[in-house]
Parts: structure tokens; C-alpha cells; sequence
């Protein structure tokens, strides 16, 4: 079983991608995790907001594996504490299954993107720039690793 963060953005600050690669290097090989960035539609003062998020979707759903459970991150979802993103990476790994987590673009993810997600998840009712996410995501699954095997980084 593969984790795949598929997240629309190129070009992340240094900091952002430290960051992230620290957590994800933690976690070992039976749930590891992999990133993709997907190119950005080109936006510009007369863009169609509309379009961009359009071809964001289309390249996200064109990076999906075949099968794959697809998670969307959507200020609408279900916010789930850390203990049940444990429950579901016990889950995920007992399926067999690669799992995607998604995050959008600049103005969410397209409607053929919510459609095609298994679960829409929530991080916070706070508005999170998108590339603070794959920092937030990468610890959070480390984090719910932790708890599966009574690793010490949780001390709730």
C-alpha cells in the first residue's frame, strides 16, 4: 500500500519542503509516503476561475492510480481527530489499496474532483495556506503511524 499526496502547486518554499520531508521520511516503508505536484492553471488578471479549476481537476484525476480510495482535502469535510486518522491508516494499510489524498488549487478542487472522492476531510475550520497542508498532512500521518505502534511522538 502506497500514500500518494497529490496537491496542486509547484515550487514550494524550502521551508515547506524540509518540512514535509521530515515527516515523510519517518514513516516507514509499509506506509510510506509519496508527493506529486501537479502543475497550476495559469491565472492572470482576466482569468476564468472557473476554467483554471476545471484543468487543476482534470490533472489531478488524471494522476490517480486506477482503485485507488481518494480522500479530498475540502473546507467541507469531515474533521477527524488525530486517533481517527490512526483508525483509518490501520484501515488503509489492511485494504491493500493505494490511498490519495488530495488538495487543490488556489480555488478548491472541481466538481468532477469531489465526485470521484471516496471522503471530502477537513484539517481545520482555519483557512491553511495550501502548502502548509502537505507539511500538516505528512506530520498528522506520521502522527496516526505513532499511535498504531505506541511510538512515544504522541503524548495525548
Amino acid at each position: 500500500m502506497r500514500i500518494r499526496l497529490l496537491a496542486v502547486g509547484t515550487r514550494m518554499p524550502d521551508w515547506i519542503e524540509k518540512g514535509y520531508r521530515d515527516y515523510a521520511q519517518r514513516l516507514p516503508h509499509e506506509c510510506r509516503l509519496e508527493l506529486t505536484e501537479i502543475e497550476p492553471a495559469q491565472r492572470g488578471k482576466n482569468s476564468d476561475l472557473a476554467r483554471a479549476k476545471q484543468q487543476e481537476g482534470e490533472r489531478l484525476l488524471k494522476a490517480l492510480p486506477r482503485d485507488a480510495l481518494v480522500i479530498v482535502l475540502d473546507e467541507h469535510g469531515r474533521e477527524l481527530a488525530s486517533t481517527d486518522w490512526a483508525r483509518e491508516l490501520g484501515v488503509w494499510m489492511q485494504s491493500g489499496r493505494d490511498t490519495c489524498l488530495l488538495i487543490g488549487g488556489a480555488d478548491g478542487h472541481a466538481p468532477e474532483v469531489l465526485a470521484r472522492a471516496d471522503a471530502r476531510w477537513s484539517l481545520s475550520k482555519l483557512t491553511l495556506p495550501h502548502a502548509l497542508v502537505r507539511v500538516l498532512i505528512a506530520e498528522q500521518l506520521f502522527r496516526a503511524w505513532s499511535l498504531r505502534v505506541n511510538h512515544p511522538y504522541h503524548r495525548a
